[in-house]
């Protein structure tokens, strides 16, 4: 039995090795690849649609309970990156 989550951008549950995980360092939004790091976390599908409706309705801050806007910067660089990777761009 596998553990299960709830993706922040779609609202629909997973296995959690389908899911990438999201936390805060500070008021910095960061990708979690190990699934390790210690504190909240966020869980969401590996897709853009998934991420831009979590970036669009809030979801990080709530999820991970932190007040005040957070920095999506890096969030957003791996998220284009990971996009290009799947395209099978450079």
């Amino acid at each position: 039995m596998e553990p299960v989550r709830t993706c922040v951008g779609c609202r629909t549950r997973a296995p959690r090795t389908a899911l990438i995980r999201v936390v805060s360092r500070g008021l910095e939004l960061v990708i979690d690849e190990r699934k390790a790091a210690p504190g909240r976390g966020a869980w969401l599908h590996p897709s853009r649609e998934c991420a831009e409706n979590a970036l669009r309705r809030r979801a990080f801050g709530r999820a991970l309970r932190v007040s005040g806007p957070l920095d999506t910067q890096t969030f957003e660089e791996w998220l284009n990156g990971y996009g290009n990777k799947v395209n099978g761009s450079k």
